[in-house]
């Protein structure tokens, strides 16, 4: 055997799979078809918030009266907002060579296929095949923009993430189809710096996975900075025909068509399972997933699967949690299996989005009596200080045991606050002990206190 462990796949799941495999004392090897951190550092995650901070930055400019200082507002320029983004992309790839080395993994170039459940054939960009042999195989090849039938990309004038985030200009007008994390981004990036901005979304709310407290209050401020919204509407068909695009959207009032220079699509991601020798070694698959058991072995001996392309959220941490939960069960640890109901979403809008758990309604399905608190950040010393006085966190326990059910934040850097509720939870905390664990003063995070102390009728700054 050449290795013990072959990772196809050089993500936010496989290169942290490899990493940790090398840790255990493993023999280990990774499959990269383009730029080592895949989707995520390369296209996704990394890029974009380089993108959101230079439209936070532009705001800052553009509201610097707000905090007392004079300015003569700021300029973008497009060309430089991408050109660091990219940078900042690389720079990270270049990261994930350097733990590579530092890990002795060795770095294959090539596109991965599964030839039999001990090897991968990888095709290098010159066209040469070479076989790797390995006792065990991950394969974590991630996802790409999903296409519908009537939205198809021309990677021009109807366009995916990837092109969103390289435009050679900036466009004055944009549909963006789908508002979950992707397409919300997008809207508050473009919006912010100029372009005129509407959403699409088929469902009767925006970012639908979220508790629709914090959709209501999103869509409210998104309308406020000027983004067009249109829930419970369909795009039916896209006339590229013209200079720009005519998008025909069925609403419930009927039909509407858009004028717009560019359509984002941005309803999700598709697996990227074709091709790579599922068939061939007779992996099990259904409806585009990969089905593994819950520490991510497929149903042939030494075959595993990670991230996008199994079970549950297809999100960066997922995956890095996934591959390392499998890495460690092939070791012959006993890692305990991920529990989906504790991770995290974050929306990277201004304001964010921040969630975990049950949402109110979800709670209330599951058959839980609940007790609910809330603390708007307009009560808030920090946010005020700050000037970011919108949004609020919302807490929900089980009124029974106190056990913590769920939080949602809408608000000025709440995705660095949802981790507290992460591990709160994962250590099994009742809303008395969020009570009565001190928080700094003053801070964005006090919300999560007080919100627990308002569920248990103690609230003091409300």
């Amino acid at each position: 055997m050449d290795y013990d462990l072959i990772v196809v796949g050089s993500g936010p799941g496989g290169y942290v799979a490899a990493i940790r495999a090398s840790q255990l004392g493993l023999k280990t090897a990774i499959v990269e078809k383009e730029s080592l951190g895949g989707i995520c550092l390369n296209w996704g995650c990394i890029p974009t918030k380089a993108l959101l901070k230079s439209a936070q930055v532009f705001e800052y400019l553009n509201h610097a009266s707000d905090y007392g200082i004079k300015t003569n507002g700021g300029e973008v320029d497009f060309e430089a907002v991408i050109k660091r983004s990219r940078g900042v992309a690389d720079g990270m790839s270049k990261g994930v060579q350097f733990l590579m080395k530092k890990n002795k993994i060795d770095v294959i170039m090539g596109f991965g296929t599964l030839k039999a459940k001990d090897t991968v054939s990888v095709k290098s960009n010159d066209g040469a095949t070479k076989d790797f042999k390995a006792k065990n195989i991950i394969i974590a090849t991630g996802g790409r923009s999903r296409e519908l039938p009537n939205l198809k990309q021309d990677g021009k004038k109807v366009i995916g993430y990837r092109q969103a985030m390289v435009l050679p200009q900036q466009p004055k007008s944009m549909v963006v189809v789908g508002s979950g994390a992707i397409g919300i981004e997008f809207a508050y990036f473009y919006n912010s710096i100029g372009t005129k901005v509407t959403v699409v979304e088929y469902l009767d709310n925006i970012v639908p996975l979220e508790d629709e407290e914090v959709s209501k209050a999103l869509l409210r401020s998104l309308k406020k900075q000027g983004v067009n919204v249109m829930t419970g509407s369909t795009v039916e068909s896209v006339d590229t025909n013209g200079e720009g695009c005519r998008v025909n959207v069925k609403t419930a009032n009927g039909n509407e068509v858009l004028e717009t220079e560019i359509v984002l699509s941005a309803v999700g991601i598709s697996t990227n399972i074709e091709g790579i020798g599922l068939e061939q070694v007779g992996v099990k698959t259904d409806k585009g997933k990969v089905l593994v058991d819950d520490f991510y072995k497929t149903n042939i001996d030494g075959v595993y699967a990670i991230g996008d392309i199994v079970k549950g959220q297809a999100l960066a941490h997922v995956a890095s949690a996934e591959g390392i939960i499998c890495v460690e069960k092939i070791a012959g640890q006993h890692p305990e299996p991920l529990d989906y109901n504790n991770i995290p979403g974050c929306t990277y809008c201004s304001p964010e989005v921040a969630s975990v758990g049950y949402t109110e309604k979800a709670a209330k399905e599951a058959g839980y009596e609940i007790k609910v608190g809330k603390f708007p950040f307009s009560a808030s010393g920090k946010a005020s200080a700050a000037g970011a006085k919108d949004g609020f966190v919302k807490v929900i326990f089980d009124a029974k045991y106190g056990e913590f059910l769920g939080a949602h934040m809408i608000g000025y850097n709440v995705t660095e606050m949802i981790a507290e509720v992460v591990t709160a939870r994962k250590l099994e905390t009742t809303g008395h002990e969020i009570i009565k664990s001190v928080h700094p003063h003053p801070t964005m995070s006090e919300a999560v206190m007080e919100a627990a102390a308002d569920a248990y009728g103690e609230v003091i700054h409300l």
